[in-house]
């Protein structure tokens, strides 16, 4: 791909998990790119706490590569937690993020660069084909119908990892507490100016996803109830409905008295009445209960992530 004739700087955030293996064959690639279209650039890896080898492949690289940080983390905080770090860290004009298996082509980030330079503050690379299983997609997908819930953006249905923005959008988000993250969500904080450009998706040549389903869908509620007022909104929108359900029931019985002079048989209705109106009510107090929690565990000032330790700054190339 030719070379940007624009004077750019450029840090890349990459999240380190258990990628060892894979992850000196990304930085091989990622190079030559930014070598070939950026002035200055680096690239910030975050080890969110891997149970093998990447911590010390991340120093190593980072002794031989003066435009690499490594940053480790003092346990697993999950993705955007890491990804947050790195973003904070970041010391030029754009920033990249990436996952580490290279899935993500880093010979596309002049791609999302170009989209950027049309006017927008965040652009997502957005897979051609994900590279998933069946349920795994389904997953991804109800996670997406989640996070635009929480964006309140229409570009959320094509967001991924691959991510370019600029850097000054991280301002409206410079001193967010919670222990619970979203990077997506938090850029919506700083710009309402988003879009999408197709890119290919490779499959994983090392290791499985750490992204289960299980993980997809504890992150979709985490958005919904962290950042967003639509499950309160549902709740109130099933108590409306079941308290006119009641009223019309209510209409039914006084009816049929009054026309035809007999009652409704008692306990089957009565019963399936209370069952119904009962789980309604369990459902609402469920959601606000998940509400609570949020706000005792944000009362707790828990971090996002802690460094344990990360290798000298260095200085970009020039």
């Amino acid at each position: 791909m030719a070379p940007n004739p624009s004077a750019r700087t450029l840090s890349v955030v990459i999240p380190v998990f258990n990628s060892d293996a894979v992850l000196p064959r990304l930085i091989e690639q990622l190079e030559p790119v930014l070598a070939a279209n950026f002035d200055a650039f680096e690239a910030i890896l975050v080890d969110d706490g891997s149970g093998s080898n990447a911590w010390q492949v991340v120093e190593d690289l980072a002794a031989q590569h003066e435009w690499i940080q490594g940053v480790q983390l003092m346990r697993n905080y999950g993705q955007h937690n890491a990804l947050l770090c790195g973003v904070r860290m970041a010391q030029h004009e754009t920033i990249v993020t990436m996952d580490d298996d290279l899935q993500h082509r880093p010979n596309e980030i002049p791609t999302l660069l170009a989209k950027l330079d049309e006017g927008f503050d965040v652009v997502y690379g957005c897979p051609i084909d994900e590279q998933h299983g069946l349920f795994r997609n389904l997953a991804s997908q109800a996670t997406k119908l989640a996070l635009q819930g929480a964006m309140g953006a229409e570009t959320a249905r094509k967001v991924s990892a691959f991510r370019a923005f600029r850097t000054q959008v991280r301002d409206a988000f410079a001193v967010y507490p919670g222990p619970f993250v979203s990077l997506d969500v938090l850029l919506t904080w700083g710009t309402s100016r988003f879009a999408a450009v197709p890119v290919p998706h490779d499959a994983r040549i090392d290791g499985t996803s750490n992204y289960t389903i299980r993980k997809l869908i504890t992150h979709a509620l985490n958005m919904m109830t962290g950042f967003s007022t639509v499950p309160l909104q549902i709740a109130s929108m099933i108590g409306f409905i079941f308290t006119l359900v009641g009223a019309l029931a209510l209409v039914y019985v006084v009816g049929r008295y009054l026309i035809e002079g007999t009652s409704v048989p008692g306990f089957p209705f009565l019963a399936s009445m209370i069952a119904i109106f009962s789980g309604a009510q369990l459902f609402a107090l469920g959601i606000i209960g998940e509400y609570l929690a949020r706000m005792h565990v944000r009362s707790m000032e828990r971090p996002a992530y802690a460094i344990r330790t990360q290798t000298s700054p260095s200085d970009s190339r020039p």
